[in-house]
């Protein structure tokens, strides 16, 4: 019996998923030509398993790329939850900046998926977009930044994330060029 393509996975089958997923992002960053059977062997499952999932190469680099952007998007809206919105916007930048240098290290791998399918960078926009407007809402609610950011004018003031080198100290220079965006968007806040 074949299961409907839009029907939720079994509890199971999405572990096994996310798990191969969480273990594909570790393994293409450090080489793009890992191979399928290591991944599938790291991740504790077999190879029916894996390529049930992941047919090939291109669909399982594709998926890691979406899986990374949605966990981005999806720590927005975790974060309001339980922090105040300045709090939660800072921290998702950092968030950002992980999904960022993961990326550079993915970057090898996505140019061969893709090679023959084109750009990847529609596939990342629209939830990271989402992510922005929600955490720059709360924030202008709340008055702590601004009120005239837009999502497209805080994607420009990060852009210098994907110009740090992931094989440097990039924790600590992305933490100072976004605690400068930061200072940026609480200037002229109503609540400052």
């Amino acid at each position: 019996m074949q299961q409907h393509k839009d029907a939720p996975l079994r509890s199971d089958a999405q572990r096994n998923r996310e798990r191969i997923l969480e273990v594909a992002l570790a393994e293409l960053t450090h080489s793009a030509d890992a191979p399928l059977s290591a991944i599938a062997k790291k991740a504790g499952v077999g190879q029916g398993t894996f390529y049930r999932n992941f047919p090939n190469r291109e669909s399982l680099v594709l998926e890691v790329y979406r899986y990374e952007v949605q966990q981005v998007a999806d720590a927005a809206s975790q974060l309001l939850e339980t922090r105040a919105p300045e709090q939660a916007l800072r921290e998702w930048m950092d968030r950002l900046a992980q999904y960022a240098m993961a990326k550079a290290g993915l970057a090898d791998a996505m140019r061969k998926a893709t090679s023959a399918r084109g750009s990847l960078a529609g596939l990342g926009h629209g939830p990271v977009t989402s992510a922005v407007t929600l955490l720059l809402k709360a924030n202008e609610e709340a008055g702590t930044i601004r009120p005239d950011v837009t999502p497209d004018d805080f994607v420009l003031a990060i852009a210098g994330l994907w110009q740090i080198d992931p094989h440097s100290d990039w924790q600590s220079r992305a933490g100072r060029l976004l605690d400068l965006v930061m200072d940026g968007l609480r200037t002229g806040a109503p609540g400052a």
